[in-house]
């Protein structure tokens, strides 16, 4: 009696627990700490429970903690709930349950230390495989929601945003194996304990080392519009709003050397429009500072829109162009581009870059310290910010990854400057009263190249490994059935 009456508690207090966890430990404004405990409750139930609970728990769970995006994917232009949010949440929501599954299946045949690791891997491995086979990337996974913690940061430094993924949730799946009847308790503690200590003591020994490069006094700044494409440049407001920016550079702090405008500033009927090329030019010579700025080209009105960055170099020299390396419409054939003449080498990437490694690390190996992003957000007018966390998050996350600074500006979200060791050292929100927002900081250059620069996502593959060693696994026999007592919807049996 009393096994069924626990039986009919258990199950909907994991699928409300897991489900509250992931709903304040991810999305927009995620506590990193909860992040690592949503998992928890649903694993402990897959020791006792039987398969298909186990699935359907940790389907529910994943799926309702989502709920924390619905509202911004109902409006956002970049993954609107229907039918791209919805294809997002399900989805993770499939991959968090294949993993629970996979730890499921080893646990009940006594493979405890194989579970605490294949379960995290089969999510590393399966996140990795949606970002390289995604057109728009990755951003949103459990890596960005540790944005604010630089030490677990510390691990892509080595073993890009994967290690992170597979770090996070290890702890959790480790202690829930050693819950399981006949766990190997000792040797599957130990190594994830070994694991976890690595990580975030060679992170701790990382922070506390070098403090990166020379500093860079750099800005960011955007107009306070909420808009999605900025004015025409051949038109009245596009020229006003082009010397209004001039204003707010020359009203920035002496010793700027570095000015970030966002993406999608102004839009053009031109490649290299003069209304903008040659102001800005006189700005830069006038403050000397290389200044930074994004805009749209379209060769006829919806049609060949590219999204562009010139950067202006502090001497007044014609500006430097980057094409954006992944957008839907961009033609192939992409060139790093270095801001010119810029005392700390300094790269150009625009927005949804940095949901990829690259091409971030390709201008870590090829001697970047520093990224400079325009960014915009793809949200109505009176939206700004919601996305506005998780958007700069991502991009410091790829700092880390390879070792660089980061200036963003973002036309709908926030502004941020980092230093290549994810800590923030100036961030401000769009919107408000005041016409534009800008922030501005003296920022290290980063540390350069890391571990993962040059041997990209070995940690990825590696998980994917483990992965296929774990469903190997749960196709052997094992001796002795593990006897757990387990809960299939309100009924009680024992053994596997």
């Amino acid at each position: 009696m009393d096994s069924k009456r626990n039986a009919r508690w258990q199950i909907p207090a994991a699928l409300l627990s897991s489900a509250v966890l992931f709903y304040f430990g991810t999305g927009l404004a995620p506590v990193a700490a909860l992040t690592w405990l949503a998992p928890f409750p649903v694993l402990l139930l897959a020791t006792r429970a039987g398969g298909w609970t186990t699935a359907g728990t940790a389907f529910g769970a994943f799926l309702l903690g989502t709920a924390n995006m619905w509202a911004y994917q109902a409006h956002s232009g970049d993954e609107p709930l229907w039918p791209f949010g919805t294809a997002i949440d399900v989805g993770m929501s499939l991959v968090f349950t294949f993993a629970v599954w996979l730890f499921w299946a080893l646990v009940r045949r006594r493979r405890t230390l194989l579970a605490s690791l294949a379960a995290p891997a089969a999510w590393t491995s399966l996140v990795y495989l949606i970002t390289v086979l995604n057109p728009m990337g990755m951003m949103g996974s459990l890596a960005n929601d540790q944005g604010d913690a630089p030490l677990v940061l510390q691990t892509a430094s080595w073993a890009g945003m994967w290690g992170v993924e597979f770090l996070v949730l290890l702890p959790a799946c480790a202690i829930a194996a050693m819950c399981a009847p006949g766990a190997a308790r000792l040797r599957t503690g130990a190594v994830a304990g070994i694991i976890v200590v690595l990580s975030l003591g060679g992170g701790a020994l990382r922070l506390s080392g070098d403090t990166g490069g020379p500093p860079v006094r750099m800005a960011a700044i955007t107009q306070n519009a909420g808009y999605h494409w900025g004015p025409e440049l051949g038109t009245a407001e596009g020229r006003a709003l082009v010397h209004d920016y001039i204003r707010e550079i020359e009203a920035m702090p002496d010793g700027v050397q570095l000015v970030v405008l966002p993406e999608a500033a102004f839009s053009a009927e031109e490649e290299w429009p003069a209304a903008l090329v040659e102001p800005m030019r006189s700005a830069a010579k006038a403050r000397g500072a290389a200044i930074v700025i994004g805009f749209e080209y379209y060769d006829r009105p919806g049609k060949h829109n590219y999204a562009y960055a010139l950067a202006f170099p502090a001497d007044g020299a014609p500006p430097a162009r980057y094409l954006k390396h992944h957008d839907l419409v961009s033609p192939p054939g992409h060139d790093l581009v270095f801001v010119p003449g810029a005392k700390v080498p300094t790269g150009l990437v625009i927005c949804g870059d940095t949901t990829f490694a690259s091409p971030s690390r390709d201008y870590a190996a090829a001697g970047s310290r520093v990224l400079a992003i325009p960014a915009e957000l793809a949200v109505p007018p009176g939206s700004n910010d919601e996305g506005g966390w998780q958007h700069t998050r991502n991009a410091l996350l790829r700092g880390v990854e390879s070792g660089q600074s980061i200036a963003l500006s973002d036309a709908n979200g926030s502004l941020m400057l980092s230093d290549g060791y994810g800590r923030v050292l100036g961030e401000a929100r769009t919107g408000g009263p005041a016409p534009f927002t800008a922030v501005t900081a003296d920022v290290p250059a980063g540390p350069g190249a890391t571990f993962h620069t040059t041997f990209g996502d070995w940690f990825a593959w590696l998980s994917l490994a483990i992965t296929l060693a774990g469903l190997v696994f749960t196709r052997l026999r094992t001796a002795r059935p593990a006897p757990a007592a387990e809960v299939v919807g309100t009924k009680t049996t024992t053994g596997s």
